[in-house]
């Protein structure tokens, strides 16, 4: 299903699905909290390490910037 097809329950429970297959790799999803629509970080996602507090996948810049399609993409890849 598309992500925009998603009701926001959906959206959730895919966040929230994802946020517990992050924390098994030793990441930890964080959403950002920008709160204007019109912040370029508005509404994404990035992926830290937990241990080392380093990004994993998101903008080199601020660390944001993914969508779940991106972070699904992230978590499901093969990791050197």
């Amino acid at each position: 299903m598309n992500l925009n097809e998603m009701t926001e329950q959906q959206r959730k429970v895919l966040e929230n699905r994802l946020r517990r297959a992050a924390e098994r790799q030793g990441l930890q999803l964080t959403k950002s909290r920008a709160r204007d629509p019109r912040a370029l970080t508005y509404g994404t996602y990035m992926l830290t390490d937990i241990a080392t507090n380093a990004i994993v996948a998101g903008d080199t810049q601020n660390g944001y910037g993914l969508d779940l399609d991106d972070v699904e993409k992230a978590l499901t890849e093969d990791r050197d």
